[in-house]
């Protein structure tokens, strides 16, 4: 019996020993429970640690070309929204939307009828797609900017396209009297007076319609390439201010590409005056190709422009598929760049083709931009955000 009872008391506090820990951890639990009983407090939760704040400059310019070439964005009405709301989500602040290319427009134009018979490319035949592109954008806090892609260009590869069968006249000529041809695109004469008219018309049918944010030209606005100029009225007209008997047969004699020059940069300054005159606040910018070559091959003088504050902003691209390359161009640009009052940001090539850029490369490219003093930038084009979204959404905010 002893030996029955010793081990029944030892059983016992077996017993009391192993409940002591379920003890303590019924008591832990209910002290930090959410009960509220008792004298216990209902814990805090752990605050969660802010999301990091992008240190980009907020009031830069993060900017994206949408164009209708090997792209479905503005197919329709839903394609624009996804679009739009792609470009938010990737960081974009300024949506560069293409109203005019090769010959057409993507909203129905009366310039465009008066002149070709034709309001708007038929692909978007029934919608007004830069209607829609203001619209959506304005839902999700963006700007919208028309961008006149062609320019001075009448089509590509199409022997003028309509507009030079409609104005025969209006075609541009090199010194054989042929066609103004470059790189595949057909041009027309930017310093024709009726071909500047009809630019600045279509500037000014789209600056009056449509609640747009900006205008836009390009490296083909104000633009011609360089062996061009031939045609009888520029001739004729250089004859007459200069006193010469015709232009010289070397497209690169610095007094003829001064002279055409020039006239190029008349036309923007009027451009800039007849959008000021309808809405002050328009903003109007160019993205030219780098100078100087811009000037050699397109008679493009932007530093000029941004000197006397023609332009808003300035967006050289600087399309380049190695960052020694890239760098060489952004410090060749900005050391062209000497009024501070006009801001200039990077064209960065996104896509091109079946290229797209990786995500180092963009890094190195918007590292490059900041340490350069670039606060913004503007990618070609819209469909290269899709395929790199987790770099514009990871860590294109947070780069210095």
């Amino acid at each position: 019996m002893q030996i029955i009872f010793g081990f029944t008391r030892f059983y016992h506090r077996l017993i009391l020993l192993s409940a002591i820990p379920v003890l303590i951890a019924m008591g832990c639990t209910k002290s930090g429970g959410n009960t509220g009983g008792g004298n216990n407090p209902t814990p805090t939760p752990p605050t969660p640690n802010p999301p990091p704040s992008p240190v980009w400059d907020p009031n830069a310019m993060r900017g994206v070309w949408v164009t209708t070439t090997a792209s479905t964005a503005l197919d329709s009405r839903e394609n624009i929204k996804n679009m739009v709301t792609s470009c938010k989500a990737a960081g974009m602040n300024h949506i560069f939307v293409v109203v005019y290319n090769n010959a057409r427009t993507i909203y129905p134009s009366t310039v465009m009828q008066n002149l070709i018979g034709r309001a708007q490319l038929e692909r978007y035949a029934g919608r007004d797609p830069l209607k829609e592109c203001i619209d959506e954008a304005k839902l999700q806090g963006m700007k919208v900017h028309a961008w006149f892609e062609y320019g001075f260009a009448s089509s590509f590869s199409a022997n003028g396209g309509p507009i030079v069968a409609a104005k025969p006249d209006w075609a541009g000529r090199d010194l054989a009297g042929n066609l103004l041809i470059k790189n595949g695109f057909d041009w027309l004469n930017g310093i024709h007076p009726e071909v500047q008219q009809f630019m600045i018309d279509l500037f000014k049918e789209v600056v009056t319609r449509y609640e747009v944010d900006g205008v836009q030209g390009d490296d083909r606005l104000p633009a011609m390439p360089s062996n061009g100029g031939y045609d009888a009225f520029t001739s004729a007209l250089y004859r007459t201010e200069t006193g010469n008997a015709s232009p010289p047969n070397n497209p690169a004699e610095p007094n003829w590409v001064n002279w055409r020059v020039k006239k190029l940069n008349e036309f923007l300054k009027r451009l800039r005056n007849e959008i000021k005159s309808i809405k002050p606040n328009m903003q109007l910018s160019m993205s030219p190709s780098p100078y100087p070559w811009s000037q050699t091959e397109y008679l493009q003088d932007w530093p000029t422009w941004v000197d006397s504050g023609w332009v808003d902003a300035v967006i050289p691209q600087c399309y380049r598929y190695d960052i020694a390359a890239y760098n060489g161009v952004l410090q060749q640009q900005k050391s062209f760049h000497r009024n501070p009052s006009v801001p200039i940001y990077a064209g960065v090539l996104l896509r091109s083709g079946t290229y797209t850029a990786t995500d180092g490369f963009l890094t190195s490219m918007i590292q490059s931009n900041r340490l350069n003093g670039f606060k913004g930038e503007s990618f070609f084009f819209y469909e290269g955000i899709k395929d790199r979204a987790a770099w514009f959404q990871g860590q294109y905010p947070f780069i210095r």
